[in-house]
């Protein structure tokens, strides 16, 4: 049975951390685990409510970054701090239900290098059905269906910060990108690097507390520009 370390970026998500933190240590009582939040300095004192945990649990440990740095550079910087045989990140808003960490380190037991939470897929998709969700939705399978078509990646969801990816693959396919275009970055190294790339069906909610640090109509049009270039510049 392969350990797991869980990588949770993380940015004025104090109330969800103190929910997900012990559901996701739970999840992995049969295994040997750690969780790694890696927190970017948060005013709301997310890293203080993770360090009060910590005292308790040998298995939880905290990264604090000074500044806003960007989910690609605290997610690197997560992974290279993993100590265990699989590498699982998920976002802190609790959007995506730990209970499914265990399929995406089970596909890595079947085989698999990178393990790829997809909502875009039979099986996934989006449970909330607020009006902002389901425009995120619209925009989310429009902005997948064009990395498919520049890409050619057999893959329903590139942005979806929910994946596993086995310890030993990670230096092959280490990403550069410091933003939210790290996550395509990563599978498209993935693929460079032979790794085997496999989805898994996940489910999508709403968020708990707290605000989305996301911006659609900020990162969208800076996300499809960087993939413009990394087409024309290949990996």
């Amino acid at each position: 049975m392969l350990s797991v370390s869980v990588v949770i970026p993380t940015y004025n998500e104090r109330e969800n951390v103190g929910i997900l933190v012990p559901r996701v240590h739970e999840t992995l009582s049969s295994r040997s685990h750690e969780v790694i939040v890696v927190d970017d300095d948060s005013p709301d004192g997310t890293g203080e409510a993770v360090a009060a945990l910590a005292k308790n649990a040998p298995w939880l440990r905290l990264i604090t970054r000074k500044g806003r740095r960007g989910l690609g550079a605290a997610l690197a910087e997560g992974y290279d701090a993993a100590r265990r045989d699989v590498v699982v990140s998920m976002d802190a808003d609790l959007s995506f239900h730990w209970g499914d960490i265990a399929r995406l380190v089970e596909r890595v037991e079947a085989g698999a290098d990178l393990a790829l939470g997809t909502r875009h897929m039979e099986g996934g998709g989006y449970e909330a059905q607020a009006l902002d969700v389901r425009i995120k939705r619209c925009i989310s399978a429009l902005g997948n269906r064009i990395v498919r078509l520049a890409t050619k990646l057999p893959v329903r969801d590139v942005s979806a910060n929910f994946r596993a990816v086995r310890r030993t693959a990670w230096p092959s396919i280490r990403t550069e990108d410091r933003t939210n275009f790290m996550l395509l970055e990563m599978i498209l190294r993935a693929r460079a690097a032979g790794c085997a790339i496999q989805e898994v069906p996940v489910r999508f909610g709403e968020r708990t507390h707290g605000s989305s640090k996301l911006n659609f109509f900020v990162e969208v049009p800076r996300f499809l520009l960087r993939l413009a270039r990394q087409t024309l510049r290949p990996l």
